[in-house]
């Protein structure tokens, strides 16, 4: 009897530990009852959204740019916006409607965009192994709403965040909140944009935003090169027609980038 009161006691005075599970952010997972618990497709949508946002600041400015180029070029009121919602790629549109002014053959206007549109191959590859298990109605939705700045964002959070089946989701969200902000910028642009004064510069606006995005991925020598390669090249290569100083300067980052890359893990010097 003494022996059972004296376990007692022991039982009781022994500290209890209590492990609590926090409500996991987007891109995390918990373990609860042996089960893997995943974020949410609303979490991962809104996530993606909250982590868009910042972006727009950048993007705007650029969608009323294009707006005015549009109209100036000589396409019509629904021509240059209907052409944000079919395209819906920046620097393609602009491209697109600077040649069409300046009188480029329709050939070459149509290469040209293209040409400059073959980075998105680049995304789609990189992404292609965290969404290959979705449907192929899935797949062309978030290939159209892949462009730079979605891309951005949602392959930091593909590479850096716990795997989930529903983080495709988080594209959805960068992709739409990209798409609307672009559409309602394009209009402004449009309609409103010859009243926008010069002194604005909202031009500038668009090197600013592709230098942020650029600039927290460059962690290494690789990047590091890829990057300066290409500004290099694109420097210098501003007089060549067609806007090809684009094309040319990303030829010139991916291979210099690449290579070194390959030159350093066979065992070159950090």
């Amino acid at each position: 009897m003494a022996e059972n009161v004296l376990c007692s006691r022991q039982l009781a005075d022994r500290p209890t530990h209590v492990r609590t599970i926090s409500k996991p952010h987007s891109g995390e997972s918990t373990l609860r009852n042996g089960t893997m618990q995943y974020s949410s497709k609303s979490e991962e949508f809104w996530s993606g959204v909250r982590q868009e946002l910042p972006l727009i600041v950048g993007v705007a400015p650029f969608g009323l740019v294009y707006g005015v180029l549009g109209i100036a070029s000589g396409l019509t009121e629904l021509q240059t916006i209907l052409l944000s919602s079919i395209l819906f790629a920046g620097a393609s549109q602009v491209v697109f409607v600077q040649l069409l002014a300046n009188g480029v053959p329709s050939l070459i206007v149509g290469t040209s965009v293209s040409v400059v549109n073959l980075r998105h191959s680049l995304y789609s590859a990189s992404v292609a192994s965290y969404l290959r298990r979705l449907p192929t109605r899935w797949r062309v939705l978030l290939a159209y709403l892949l462009t730079d700045e979605a891309y951005a964002v949602s392959i930091n959070r593909f590479q850096n965040g716990d795997p989930s089946p529903n983080q495709h989701y988080h594209l959805l969200g960068t992709g739409i909140t990209l798409w609307a902000s672009w559409q309602v910028s394009t209009v402004i642009g449009v309609y409103f944009g010859t009243t926008i004064p010069d002194s604005w510069s909202l031009g500038f606006v668009i090197p600013l935003t592709f230098i942020a995005l650029v600039t927290p991925l460059l962690k290494g020598k690789p990047e590091l090169i890829a990057c300066l390669s290409a500004a290099f090249v694109s420097v210098i290569a501003q007089e060549l027609p067609w806007k090809m100083w684009i094309i040319l300067g990303a030829l010139t980052g991916i291979i210099l980038g690449y290579a070194s890359s390959i030159y350093l893990k066979g065992g070159g010097t950090n």
